[in-house]
């Protein structure tokens, strides 16, 4: 097999919890470490036994490394992936894939022109309810799509304050502002994961934010953002509609899924809510919560669960989320991975490993990844134009589309 050389920047508290897959996956012949705090460098490189380490992202992306995967802070991450493209390297990054509609058409534009492979770390592809609902939806069982709903709840008290502490030091306030829709990924591919369709026009409203607990702030926010909550009505290229919901103040439990969806069409139909999941047809329903709950003791092929963190830093809040596993929906697309794998941690419902195999196998082989920069920007612009919709009061606005992946 082909390997690669690859460059982790950010070494935060996301980002470690990849980097034992990155060097035990067969493609990859050398980690190397970049961030902006060289304690972190430092750690990190004494915790994996990383031999290379950088503190300024323009010296690794002049280094030799074929490839970067980005786990910075959000608005960072359109700039960071048009540097790396223009150098060469192949972009796995964090989502989301940008903050403007111009970094995305950059990146797009860098991608066909170069022919370098970029994939966007969207774990709710890999998320047992969606593969569940892929599935279903690919032998007819959901008939035409009528509606879908995808939400992002996460209160800030479950996590989120301590990690933008931790990201954005002492000015974290006006980063941990960030427009609720300008993180819709996980909802979006709720929905979008399963179709293969897209948005083509939205209308959203906005919640201001009442805690005054200075984050949701006009004049302290980076975004002169008052919005904590944001939920959008879709319309979608196939006729149906969706409801995306991100929420960030919202009075529910610090627990699974955080993520979660229903999808209704003409023949069949899924509905998940916490605690339940169902899938019924016109001649009746049955309870799926099993086969789409994610378990540690399915961890490995042997039957070794491995639940531990390599990373001290992660809020108690967060470490639900991070729990590593499978769910019983995943062996069939388990035999993609390598049996390097086996047992180690994968993270965000059982997605870590599908992720970094699709990057590093679409970087050896030259093919286009699923989670392609095409596939990146259906699932984030929808949300810059929704964010623009609530401001201007819910205006029905359209949703630029800029196609699928040419083939390679």
């Amino acid at each position: 097999m082909a390997q690669i050389k690859v460059g982790i920047v950010g070494l935060g508290q996301f980002s470690p919890q990849f980097i034992e897959l990155y060097q035990a996956h067969p493609g990859v012949s050398e980690v190397v470490a970049c961030d902006v705090l060289p304690d972190r460098v430092d750690r990190i490189k004494r915790d994996f036994g990383i031999e290379r380490g950088f503190t300024d992202y323009d010296e690794l992306l002049e280094s030799d490394v074929d490839a970067v995967a980005i786990f910075t802070q959000r608005w960072l991450h359109g700039p960071m992936t048009i540097a790396a493209l223009e150098q060469g390297k192949h972009v796995y990054s964090a989502v989301p894939m940008g903050v403007s509609v111009d970094e995305i058409e950059q990146i797009l534009s860098l991608v066909a022109s170069t022919g370098l492979t970029y994939v966007t770390g969207e774990t709710s592809y890999y998320y047992p309810s969606v593969v569940f609902c892929r599935d279903q939806w690919r032998r007819g069982g959901f008939g035409d799509f009528v509606f879908g709903e995808g939400e992002y709840i996460h209160d800030m008290s479950h996590g989120f304050y301590d990690a933008f502490k931790y990201s954005g030091g002492a000015d974290w306030k006006s980063t941990a502002s960030v427009p609720p829709m300008h993180y819709p990924t996980h909802s979006l591919a709720c929905v979008l994961a399963v179709t293969e369709s897209y948005a083509t026009s939205v209308s959203c409203v906005g919640f201001v934010d009442r805690e005054n607990d200075g984050v949701f702030d006009a004049k302290v926010s980076r975004w002169r953002n008052t919005f904590s909550n944001e939920s959008a009505l879709f319309t979608t290229a196939d006729g149906g509609s969706m409801r995306i919901n991100e929420f960030r103040r919202i009075g529910v439990p610090n627990q699974r899924p955080e993520v979660r969806m229903s999808l209704f069409g003409t023949k069949g139909s899924f509905e998940q809510q916490t605690g339940s999941a169902v899938w019924q047809d016109l001649n009746g329903f049955r309870s799926v919560f099993d086969e789409i709950t994610t378990s540690s003791g399915a961890a490995s092929r042997s039957g070794a669960g491995n639940d531990a963190l390599r990373q001290t830093d992660v809020a108690e809040a967060l470490l639900a989320t991070f729990r590593s596993g499978f769910a019983p929906v995943h062996d069939h697309e388990r035999s993609v991975l390598p049996a390097e794998f086996d047992g180690r941690h994968n993270g965000h419902e059982g997605s870590h490993q599908f992720l970094v195999n699709d990057y590093v196998t679409a970087c050896t082989s030259g093919r286009v990844p699923v989670l392609n920069a095409w596939t990146a920007a259906r699932y984030t612009v929808p949300g810059l134009i929704a964010h623009q919709s609530a401001l201007a009061g819910g205006a029905r606005l359209n949703v630029p589309d800029f196609g699928s992946a040419p083939a390679r």
